[in-house]
């Protein structure tokens, strides 16, 4: 396990601060990538209740009342309490956002323009300021003004067609991908306004990204097979329309996942089954033979290796060049040796919570670090900080938080 050991970093994104007026995962997910790659991200939180993921429990951290969900996605930030339903809430908003270098929202669709703090307001007074907009589904067509969930999102945008065991009901991806897409889309699409803004010289820009397009875009070659056929695809379980076998098999006491993704590993996984025989059944020579006759094939297989246990045919499999594995839960993944290498199970110090856990960052550079260095901050616990650091005096702080600005 990493501890937080990243004091002296030189990450890419120093010296931009990103004013971050989301809440729940979408856009969350990608200021933390901001801030994984060391902006200085500011979470704007609405004063006695903040990102509503805060009250997602069960479960919570440790002894704590601190929300594992708030946490996974909140580290790297600075919390500031403003309410944006009053004027002068608005008006301290207007003063950080003259000096920031990004800004995120995901409100409904027409929310800040109606507040005055949409990116033609905003941008009077800071033309290079990149103003990323997440939304459900976008600021145009029929449907931009409707409410968006994931589940809704996986649903409506062909994920839940494709993702189940056959002639089963529909199930979602196990995680919420809607809003990680559309979360990682925005950070590109962010840092690729940064670029042009320094090395064109173009100034700043406004980014739209919503959900429903990000979970479309993701079914890249599902759909691409649709648009070739005419036949839309369906559930497969881990089956994979193309390649077989390409799938989970049962064993004698769990599951194994098994990839034979090329024509030369076909072969290494007949001897390892000790069923050289089928490298030459005319049924199953080629993968598109192995494909038009996968149910006879399955039969076969899963006959075969139903007779291991999975760590014994994993080994057995591993040790002919084939690619298998067991189907980790959480506590494997989190146990597996490679993670422990690849820094990818971190650990940082939080004032309730106590030590965190939480995955890290996938994100190397031979030239910088990715940074660890803020725990995912309390509701407003930077406010006076962040306040002070933009030109307000103690009085007038004391006095917006008498008024419920802050």
């Amino acid at each position: 396990m990493t501890d937080d050991t990243t004091g002296g970093r030189t990450a890419p994104l120093d010296g931009i601060t990103v004013l971050d007026a989301s809440r729940v995962l979408s856009g969350p997910f990608c200021t933390m990538q901001l801030g994984d790659l060391g902006a200085d991200v500011i979470k704007v939180e609405r004063p006695g209740v903040g990102d509503q993921t805060r009250g997602w429990t069960p479960p919570t951290y440790g002894d704590s009342e601190t929300s594992a969900y708030y946490l996974s996605t909140n580290r790297n930030k600075r919390s500031m309490t403003l309410n944006l339903a009053s004027e002068d809430g608005r008006d301290v908003f207007r003063t950080i956002a003259r000096e920031a270098d990004v800004l995120v929202e995901n409100f409904r669709v027409g929310t800040m323009e109606e507040w005055g703090l949409g990116y033609d307001d905003l941008r009077e007074t800071n033309p290079d300021l990149v103003y990323c907009k997440i939304s459900g589904y976008g600021e145009s067509g029929p449907q931009k003004h409707r409410p968006a969930y994931d589940l809704i999102m996986q649903a409506e945008g062909g994920m839940m067609s494709i993702t189940g065991e056959k002639d089963a009901e529909p199930v979602r991806v196990g995680v919420a991908m809607a809003d990680l897409a559309s979360g990682m889309y925005a950070t590109q699409a962010i840092l690729a306004s940064l670029f042009r803004r320094e090395f064109a010289q173009t100034g700043g820009d406004r980014i739209e990204v919503s959900l429903f397009d990000s979970i479309v875009a993701w079914q890249t070659y599902m759909a691409s097979y649709y648009f070739a056929t005419g036949e839309p695809p369906g559930r497969m379980g881990s089956r994979h329309p193309t390649i077989a076998p390409y799938q989970a098999f049962r064993t004698n006491d769990d599951w194994v996942v098994v990839a034979c993704a090329s024509e030369n590993i076909w072969p290494r996984f007949c001897r390892a089954l000790d069923r050289e025989d089928l490298t030459d059944d005319e049924r199953f020579v080629t993968n598109e033979q192995r494909v038009t006759n996968r149910e006879e094939l399955e039969r076969i297989l899963t006959t075969e290796i139903e007779q291991y246990a999975t760590d014994e045919i994993v080994d057995i499999l591993r040790d002919h060049d084939v690619p298998a594995t067991a189907v980790n839960d959480m506590a494997d993944v989190f146990a597996h040796p490679q993670v422990e290498s690849r820094g990818m199970r971190r650990r940082i110090d939080h004032p309730t919570a106590g030590s965190v856990e939480m995955p890290g960052s996938p994100m190397n550079f031979l030239a910088g670090e990715i940074a660890f260095d803020r725990h995912p901050p309390m509701r407003g616990e930077q406010t006076e900080e962040i306040l002070a650091e933009f030109g307000y005096s103690a009085a007038e702080i004391e006095q917006f938080q008498e008024q419920e600005i802050v």
